[in-house]
């Protein structure tokens, strides 16, 4: 069966703390996230903005986060005050986090890999 995988990359700016870390983390400082959400798909669907049957899911829905907060996604924000309840801000919990969120902006049937870069040589990476 064939297997189609579409990516997409981009970055938002954010601030985070760690409550109860204890090192430099536990105060309140800034990154610029690098993030690659992939989709995998054993058929081809229409894309949400139009066009027949020929998308895995739209690239622009995979960016969803890379928009402002104001707007729904995660640029220039504090993490601990945009994320639900329970979601520590680590690279981790983010990685997860978008992945769930993207699950709610894609059609069904898709598998997600999500990776989130905190600094050019840290990262994190979930998948279901």
């Amino acid at each position: 069966m064939p297997t189609w995988t579409v990516a997409a990359e981009f970055t938002f700016d954010s601030a985070h703390y760690l409550e109860g870390y204890d090192g430099s983390c536990g105060a309140m400082h800034g990154h610029t996230y690098r993030v690659r959400i992939e989709a995998e798909s054993d058929d081809l669907r229409p894309s949400a903005f139009g066009a027949g049957p020929a998308f895995v899911c739209d690239f622009r829905t995979l960016r969803w986060a890379a928009t402002d907060a104001a707007n729904g996604g995660l640029d220039h924000c504090v993490l601990n005050d945009v994320l639900p309840p329970g979601v520590v801000p680590t690279a981790e919990m983010i990685a997860k986090y978008l992945c769930d969120e993207t699950h709610r902006r894609v059609p069904e049937g898709l598998r997600l890999r999500v990776k989130v870069w905190e600094t050019p040589t840290t990262w994190a990476e979930y998948r279901e």
